[in-house]
């Protein structure tokens, strides 16, 4: 090979190296698992950019963190925690993020007639799942009283007032809901078309998976791999309720952390109640309303909200399904 000859392979390989770098990473599927609000959670998003889809898996990441460190009842410097110390005795004035929130809550517990009730917490806060603690019945009695979401008074320029001395809320019906939906709208923002976000019980899709359905399982109540469906899902929300999330049996009866607001206790006609719908939101918190309502009054409620539909599966390990999916 000539010097010239030489000089001008190398110049070519050059420009087409440089060429390459030019160029964006390599389109490809992102996935991060990541632990957040008590729970697993986990990220899939199809990015036409490996560094984009990289930041955005971790901008997930962030988005719940801020979120927790916002709602959790467990952080003694979330707006919620400092709801539950003083809001009883004064006005407290919280974000408008919160705010909204509250108010959704609100008018959901109006709509179900109180079965969705965040100041559950009131009774809720007396149960350790971890260590098997419930409160005494006198305990139950004094604090059941305390249950009724018409003494959290939403006032104007986003200040909320409890009217009931000792009531306390909680957004664990909620909250892991609106964490999803918000990480969803990050990623459109983003301009990601195809994406999948999950957090303990919600899942939102956006999208499809390039070309095909996503297929979401539906767990088994009692047992830890099994599966009892799979749907074939494309740009919406799932959330399932169910009583093997945090409980302990004692004396044969199981307790667990979806409580009925007029008895503070757990109901114990079903296992799991899956809700579809629109946004995660709202299926978070319509699941459990649905649990909290039981099968018969269940069915006959979400059949009347003609954006969801809704899979129950009975403590007699019946499965039973809204008109909607039924077809």
């Amino acid at each position: 090979m000539s010097c010239i000859t030489f000089f001008k392979h190398v110049a070519a390989s050059t420009l087409a190296f440089l060429f390459l770098l030019a160029l964006p990473a390599q389109a490809q599927w992102q996935r991060l698992p990541f632990q957040t609000m008590g729970t697993q959670a986990y990220v899939e998003l199809w990015a036409e950019d490996d560094k984009l889809g990289k930041d955005l898996l971790l901008a997930v990441q962030h988005e719940f963190e801020r979120i927790n460190q916002l709602m959790s009842p467990y952080i003694d410097s979330s707006e919620l925690s400092l709801l539950n110390r003083d809001a009883a005795s004064r006005p407290v004035t919280i974000s408008n993020e919160l705010y909204q929130l509250l108010q959704q809550a609100e008018q959901l517990a109006k709509l179900s007639d109180g079965a969705f009730d965040i100041s559950f917490a009131s009774v809720g806060f007396s149960y350790d799942y971890r260590q098997h603690i419930k409160p005494s019945a006198a305990e139950l009695e004094a604090q059941r009283s305390l249950i009724n979401y018409r003494h959290i008074q939403l006032l104007a320029d986003n200040q909320v007032k409890f009217s009931l001395p000792g009531l306390k809320i909680d957004l664990g019906g909620i909250a892991k809901g609106y964490a999803v939906e918000q990480a969803i709208g990050l990623l459109a923002t983003a301009g990601i078309k195809h994406a999948l976000v999950t957090a303990g019980g919600d899942t939102r899709l956006l999208g499809d998976k390039r070309g095909r359905p996503w297929q979401v399982a539906i767990k088994h109540p009692r047992k830890e791999d099994g599966i009892v469906a799979q749907l074939p899902l494309t740009d919406s929300a799932i959330s399932t309720s169910g009583d093997y999330e945090r409980f302990f049996i004692e004396d044969g009866v199981r307790y667990h952390h979806i409580l009925d607001p007029k008895s503070g206790q757990s109901p114990s006609g079903l296992m799991s109640v899956t809700v579809l719908g629109p946004d995660s939101t709202r299926t978070d918190a319509m699941s459990t309303t649905l649990f909290v309502m039981g099968l018969k009054r269940g069915i006959a409620f979400i059949e009347q909200q003609s954006e969801f539909e809704a899979i129950f599966i009975s403590s007699e390990h019946q499965l039973y399904f809204t008109s909607g999916l039924a077809q």
